[in-house]
């Protein structure tokens, strides 16, 4: 039997899920991404899965979960298709968003960077051009003033963003300094002004976690703007042992060959915590692919990948690390970045092969559900993939260090209990 610590005040969770505007919307106004995939070689982008118009069903199926929290992001594209120009249409579709949000029940977490910018951004020479910080400042002003008691994120994993631009040429190697230095300086920028407009508001930029990498990869960004972060935001999907390799198959974008380590996720938080030990953490996105929706070779299910990585959690918050929130990805199969192979949703979309677009409920949707509805697996929860010979996924800690798989657990909050 596990013991796990009683529930207190201090047991309050963001309980969410997450998609992402280009990847779900559909209907892509011109930006880099857009004319990215027009050059060919990727998925087409068809409508994606139109999010863009079922988004209060997509936000019904949340609801259902009984999350409190739902990440989206506001297109940049969509909303200012010309310098200048802001299409009030638009920003009154992201209002209904945030509207359908609020009355389920739900806090919104707006992302506002998540890759993708505008066409005349991308002519100006996107984030390597000085100009750009001043124009996501004016976006982030437009944004920011509609909305109130939001959770906010900045730019989704700065770090994976660079490498997605230097993938689609939209930076070369030699202007990865000037890029950097701009997207700190908007990042910063940004945490002020959204502060200035709502003094309340909880602001980060969520940061991939690399396996093995991260005290490398923090320097890039999160390192010079840990002092305009209200929480640490990561992101966790996979790890490395000396028994698991198989992390590398995620660089040839094919994730679904990745064998998942769940307590990795115990690894990430601690790494976090000791790196910025006055700060929250809360886990932005995780998540389990598979290979079209097919049953994943290994036999591990969404089910049992949900509920390894929550006991892994409550593991961590049992160990003194301030985990306040957990957002799974995703809520639908989306637009992986050129391709509608790797499928991370709770509910599938065959976004290439069904005209109707609809969403099919995975394992887990039932499994997830019943964890927020606990608090957390129950004390009698056995893990269905134990814990890898000698984790390096935060080296060498994680191997030197391990967690204890037979130590309390602490219940993480129910929904109805947000922070």
């Amino acid at each position: 039997m596990v013991p796990v610590t009683p529930a207190s005040a201090e047991n309050r969770f963001y309980w969410g899920v997450a998609t992402a505007g280009f990847q779900s919307e559909g209907g892509a106004p011109d930006s880099n991404w857009s004319r990215y995939v027009a050059k060919g070689g990727v998925d087409p982008y068809a409508n994606a899965t139109d999010f863009r118009h079922r988004y209060a069903e997509d936000i019904r199926l949340a609801q259902d979960l009984g999350v409190n929290t739902f990440r989206f992001s506001v297109e940049w594209a969509r909303v200012q298709p010309a310098p200048g120009v802001w299409d009030e249409a638009e920003l009154a579709y992201y209002d209904d968003v945030v509207r359908h949000i609020r009355a389920a029940g739900m806090t919104p977490m707006i992302t506002l960077s998540h890759w993708v910018y505008p066409g005349w951004v991308a002519d100006q020479g996107g984030f390597t051009s000085a100009k750009t910080v001043d124009d996501f400042l004016a976006f982030t002003t437009r944004i920011a003033e509609r909305y109130d008691d939001v959770l906010w994120v900045t730019f989704n994993e700065p770090v994976a963003f660079l490498t997605q631009e230097l993938r689609i040429g939209a930076v070369n190697p030699f202007q990865v300094p000037a890029w950097q230095t701009n997207v700190v300086q908007a990042h910063r920028r940004a945490y002020d002004e959204i502060h200035r407009l709502d003094p309340g508001a909880q602001v980060t930029s969520n940061q991939a976690f690399y396996a093995g990498f991260n005290p490398l990869t923090d320097l890039v960004v999160m390192d010079r703007i840990k002092d305009k972060v209200d929480f640490v935001g990561l992101d966790y999907y996979y790890g490395i042992s000396l028994t698991n390799l198989t992390a590398i198959y995620a660089a040839f974008e094919q994730f679904w060959k990745v064998k998942p380590q769940p307590e990795g996720i115990y690894y990430a938080l601690r790494y976090y915590h000791e790196r910025y030990p006055d700060l929250p953490l809360y886990i932005v996105e995780n998540g389990l692919p598979t290979d079209n929706g097919n049953p994943r070779e290994d036999g591990y299910t969404r089910a049992a990948s949900i509920q390894d990585t929550l006991f892994w959690v409550q593991r961590a918050k049992a160990d003194g690390m301030d985990v306040i929130g957990y957002n799974h990805w995703s809520i639908t199969d989306n637009y992986e970045w050129g391709s509608y192979r790797p499928r991370f949703g709770l509910y599938e979309v065959d976004a290439l092969g069904d005209p109707a677009l609809n969403r099919r409920p995975t394992d887990g949707v039932a499994a997830y559900r019943d964890v927020i509805a606990r608090g957390g697996v129950g004390p009698s929860y056995r893990l269905v993939q134990g814990p890898a010979l000698c984790s390096l996924t935060a080296p060498l800690s994680s191997c030197l260090s391990p967690a204890d798989p037979s130590g309390p657990l602490a219940p993480l909050g129910t929904s109805g209990d947000r922070p």
